[in-house]
C-alpha cells in the first residue's frame, strides 16, 4: 500500500550544490526503484539551527513530499543514516485530508490553466495575425501575491500564498548584554 510521506533532512552547511543534487538524485533513485513517486522537492537553503550539531550553527534544509511504500521508508532511513553529509533527517506520514486538499487544489489550478491556454489558442487561430499582436496577453486568474522585502535586495521578492505557507518564521537572535 502506497502512502504519502514527507522527508525532511538537514545537510552539513559545507556541502556544495553538486553534492546536494547528488543526494537528491540518490533519494529519487531509491524511490523509483521501490515503485514510489517524488511529488515535490522544497529546498529552503541555509538556515540557523536551533542548537549546534557537530559544531555547526547553520544547515541546509530540504523537504521532499513523496508517495512511498513502507519498505521504501526503511531503505531511505538506512541510506540517510549512512550519509556523512546528512546531519539530521525525519520521515513522517502526511495527513491524508491535507494531501487530498492539496491534490484537489493542484488539479483545479491545472484545469484553469489548461482552459485558459485552449481559449487563448482558439482565439489566436480564429483571428488574423495583425489583430493578435494588438491584443493584451491572456492572464490567468491567480490568487493575490505578496511582496516581501529581503535585506540586501534591491527589488522585493513576490511569493504566492502556496510558497508563503512553506516559509518558516524568521528567527530572532537574542542579544545578551555584558
Amino acid at each position: 500500500m502506497r502512502r504519502d510521506y514527507e522527508l525532511g533532512f538537514i545537510l552539513n552547511p559545507e556541502v556544495s550544490e553538486e553534492q546536494t543534487s547528488a543526494i537528491l538524485e540518490r533519494i529519487e533513485k531509491i524511490v523509483k526503484n521501490y515503485d514510489g513517486r517524488v511529488v515535490k522537492v522544497n529546498q529552503w537553503g541555509r538556515r540557523r539551527l536551533a542548537y549546534p550539531i557537530e559544531h555547526h550553527r547553520d544547515g541546509n534544509y530540504v523537504f521532499i513530499d513523496m508517495i512511498l511504500t513502507p519498505e521504501t521508508v526503511l531503505e531511505l532511513d538506512r541510506t540517510l543514516k549512512v550519509s556523512e553529509e546528512v546531519m539530521r533527517h525525519i520521515v513522517k506520514r502526511r495527513d491524508p485530508k491535507a494531501v487530498q486538499k492539496e491534490r484537489e487544489e493542484r488539479e483545479e489550478r491545472e484545469a484553469r490553466a489548461a482552459t485558459a491556454a485552449t481559449q487563448a489558442q482558439a482565439s489566436t487561430t480564429a483571428e488574423p495575425e495583425a489583430e493578435v499582436e494588438a491584443q493584451a496577453p491572456v492572464e490567468l486568474a491567480a490568487e493575490p501575491e505578496e511582496e516581501i522585502l529581503v535585506a540586501g535586495e534591491e527589488e522585493p521578492i513576490v511569493l504566492s500564498p502556496e510558497e508563503i505557507e512553506y516559509v518558516p518564521p524568521a528567527i530572532e537572535e537574542e542579544t545578551t548584554e555584558a
